[in-house]
């Protein structure tokens, strides 16, 4: 669904921005949408794809055939009406921040109480840990193997916590970064090798 923010028109007038920064292709388009706004909206190809086929015929874009891939252009008529638009552009462009904005303290709402879940399962579990040592289990083989598998779940519990403390305050970096300029390039690759190597670690810890 086409958020709040592109109001009639709007998301026309915005796929015409994105055209004069470079010529792109449909799912480009779509990508760049979805990355404006940090993944929480992808427009569909029955969204975007109608629309370009208007500004199309309105002279606005062109499209040239690349191999299998069709790629949209901005012409100078289409560059003419961004500039005679422009103040409704910036007003587009500030309300995709504010919207940005609420979509992430939703998500960091969202965020936020599934990490109390999760300590609150951890300090359940713990308990229960507990609990069960002061009734004295039995030292027995069978005893141990339940012990180990009561501190492997509050060892993965613990992971998920820190994994998922990770992921928000990554994701808020990484939209501080691009509402203030542009994420830098490398930033996204670094990040890659960094968890690929980190992970290369943890199975070597695992002797997986």
């Amino acid at each position: 669904m086409t958020p709040a923010v592109f109001s009639h028109g709007s998301l026309r007038l915005y796929l015409l921005s994105l055209l004069a920064e470079s010529p792109r292709h449909g799912y480009e388009l779509i990508q760049a949408l979805s990355d404006r706004f940090g993944g929480t909206y992808s427009p569909s190809a029955g969204t975007i794809y109608p629309r370009l086929a208007k500004l199309e015929e309105e002279g606005l874009v062109t499209k040239t055939s690349q191999g299998r891939k069709t790629v949209y252009a901005i012409t100078d008529a289409g560059r003419r009406e961004l500039e005679a638009r422009a103040s409704e552009l910036g007003d587009i462009e500030n309300a995709v921040t504010d919207s940005l904005r609420r979509m992430a303290d939703e998500v960091r709402a969202g965020v936020n109480q599934a990490m109390k879940s999760l300590r609150a399962d951890l300090a359940a579990a713990a308990r229960e840990a507990k609990q069960e040592a002061r009734q004295g289990a039995r030292s027995t083989a069978s005893d141990a193997a339940g012990d180990a598998r009561t501190e492997s779940r509050l060892a993965l519990r613990e992971a998920e916590i820190v994994l998922n403390e990770f992921r928000q305050q990554a994701r808020a970096d990484l939209r501080q970064a691009s509402m203030r300029g542009g994420i830098p390039d490398g930033a996204v690759s670094g990040l890659r090798d960094g968890l690929a190597r980190l992970r290369e670690e943890l199975l070597s810890r695992l002797s997986l």
